[in-house]
């Protein structure tokens, strides 16, 4: 909280005792005031001296007002009052609440459990979803814009009486709504200016495209991300590069970056995160859907409770949390394998072993399920060999029967009858009267190596189907690459991914997004058979420049196999991003570098 301003330079307000200061943006400072008609606390929010006289900020303020007014929803912060348009001050009164900002409580303790920051989505999304639903657009969603308040368990309870009821001690709401637009009206951003927390915005706000619902899915995507990683998806040392990361949709793998979040969290939030809208939920209440959804599966019957036990004691909660998402977690595996649904196992007891890294059987689970996924590759490769030459023998095998069923149909049966000559036509008598001999007649039977006579076969005008084929891509790295077929515009693929094609041959040009790595082509000859295509995307390298003594040492404690030294170092990347500690020796502590496929970064010592 903000030390309280002096006395003198606090507002005058004619309804309300302004007391303190409580927070400040770009557009207007937050005050502590008392209702002088109601004998209450508020907040209210006042435009900065050098902005009330613009009209656009006024304009856009009083929209604010407006907007959110109408909406009644326990997590959307109530608006109770607007200052009349002839008063000095512009300001609008809303309920206090005496919490924080999601955003402090992060810098204090860091990442959620994945559970927990989806306890806090589902109730954002809800407040979103009212809304959406009432033409209202947040498009500025970001923890500095979530207040939080909790009150503790009584002391009486901590020390083992019946504790108070869970559910109703943590209070979550959404806050600022300053850069709403109406769906319904021409509002002050139509003009196409670009409003909102670059890191947060979705491409279509940046470009000036047409925002809906599905913005504020990417805003929340975003958010979620934070909560359960630790850390912004899209990230740069100034705007202008958290706007190009945005607009090139490149970012960190949730599950690859903290893996405790595992692939479902990982795979929700890639889909709400993805750069066409077209692609993401298609609005708040569907996200919410899909986040209760996985809860529901990994047992999470009162996700606020979870929220609670967390804020309580977040050391106590995260052991205790940690336990049981492992027997959770186990269980669920061992059913999806039992149905065969290997990725989906594989995913479970990852995560289950992010939380318990030295669980021997964990650890003898997945090293069997790696195992058996690397013989299944081997497998898919050799059946992919195997099917191609089974399809040319079946090819020949069909074409020859067709051509033996078109022959020329066997000669008929030669008899005896059919070898005697034929009787002599009478003589005949010349002019010179003498009798001329009948010619000599021969008769020859069909040779029995004859070559047979293709008939032409008329199909009375029917054409042939067209062949299609489905080619299956097995890609590397998981998430990112891009394929353009025949030259066509490229389109994101993963493992599992099928192309229609037709019989013809086809030139597959594959890379990754904002040019993070080399394009590999390859080419699918002319068939008519299903097929595979297996392809490594090679990642580039990043560049590591270490600022610092010459004559030191350095590591990177992530990749102890790698030497680096003062000066320039080029460091093989396995994603487009990649999170590392650099250590000097007998340096105090490491420095964090975040190394980005293609760029360079500096650690300085």
């Amino acid at each position: 909280m903000a030390e309280p301003a002096p006395r003198s330079r606090m507002p005058q307000l004619a309804k309300y005792d302004v007391t303190e200061e409580i927070g400040h943006g770009g557009m207007a400072t937050v005050y502590r005031a008392r209702d002088r008609r109601l004998g209450r606390e508020v907040a209210v929010k006042v435009i900065h001296p050098h902005l009330r006289d613009s009209r656009e900020v006024v304009a856009r303020f009083n929209t604010e007002a407006q907007a959110v007014a109408k909406l009644r929803h326990p997590n959307i912060v109530e608006i109770f009052d607007v200052s009349e348009p002839g008063e000095h001050e512009q300001y609008l009164v809303a309920e206090l609440i005496s919490g924080t900002t999601l955003r402090k409580l992060l810098q204090k303790r860091g990442p959620m459990p994945p559970e927990v920051a989806a306890a806090v989505a589902l109730e954002l999304l809800g407040a979103l979803a009212h809304a959406n639903a009432s033409g209202v657009i947040h498009r500025d969603i970001k923890p500095e814009n979530v207040l939080l308040a909790h009150s503790p368990l009584p002391a009486a309870a901590s020390e083992g009486s019946t504790p108070q009821p869970r559910g109703d001690r943590a209070v979550i709401k959404l806050t600022d709504f300053g850069i709403a637009k109406l769906l319904d009206a021409q509002g002050v951003t139509s003009t196409g200016q670009v409003l909102g927390s670059p890191a947060h915005m979705a491409p279509e706000q940046i470009e000036g495209g047409e925002v809906d619902a599905r913005a504020d899915v990417f805003g929340m995507g975003v958010l979620l991300y934070e909560c359960m990683v630790g850390h912004l998806p899209f990230e740069g040392n100034n705007p202008a590069q958290v706007l190009r990361r945005v607009l090139d949709g490149i970012y960190p793998e949730a599950q690859a970056e903290r893996p405790l979040v595992g692939s479902r969290w990982s795979a929700l939030l890639d889909r709400a995160l993805a750069h066409a809208a077209s692609d993401r939920f298609a609005d708040a209440e569907a996200m919410r859907e899909a986040i209760a959804a996985e809860l529901g599966r990994l047992k999470v019957a009162a996700p606020r409770r979870e929220l609670e036990a967390w804020l309580d004691d977040p050391g106590d909660y995260e052991k205790d949390h940690a336990r049981r998402m492992v027997d959770t977690l186990c269980a669920l595996a061992t059913e999806e394998r039992k149905k065969g649904d290997v990725l989906g196992a594989a995913g479970d007891y990852n995560r289950a072993l992010a939380h318990a890294p030295d669980d021997p059987n964990l650890l003898r689970i997945v090293a069997g399920m790696n195992r058996a996924e690397a013989r299944t590759r081997m497998l898919r490769r050799a059946s992919a060999v195997l099917a191609l030459m089974l399809g040319l023998g079946g090819v020949a095998f069909f074409v020859g029967r067709a051509i033996r069923a078109h022959e020329t149909p066997p000669a008929p049966t030669i008899t005896a009858a059919t070898l005697a000559p034929a009787a002599p036509p009478p003589p005949s008598t010349n002019p010179a009267g003498t009798a001329t001999a009948p010619p000599a007649t021969t008769t020859a039977a069909p040779s029995a190596t004859a070559p047979p006579r293709v008939v032409p076969v008329n199909l009375g005008g029917i054409q042939p189907k067209p062949v299609e084929r489905s080619v299956r891509l097995d890609v590397t790295p998981s998430m990112g690459v891009k394929v353009s077929v025949d030259g066509a515009g490229p389109q994101g693929v993963v493992t599992g991914d099928a192309l229609k094609l037709d019989g013809k041959a086809h030139t597959l040009v594959f890379s990754c997004e904002g040019n993070v790595c080399v394009s590999v082509t390859r080419e699918v000859p002319a068939g008519d058979k299903d097929d595979t295509v297996i392809v490594a995307v090679p990642i580039k390298p990043a560049t590591l420049v270490i600022d610092g003594d010459p004559d030191k040492t350095y590591q990177i404690l992530e990749r102890p196999e790698l030497t680096v030294r003062a000066g320039t170092n080029t460091v093989p990347l396995t994603s487009a991003f990649e999170r590392v500690n650099v250590k000097q020796s007998g340096a105090a502590g490491p420095v964090s570098v975040r190394l980005h496929a293609g760029d360079s970064v500096t650690a300085s010592f």
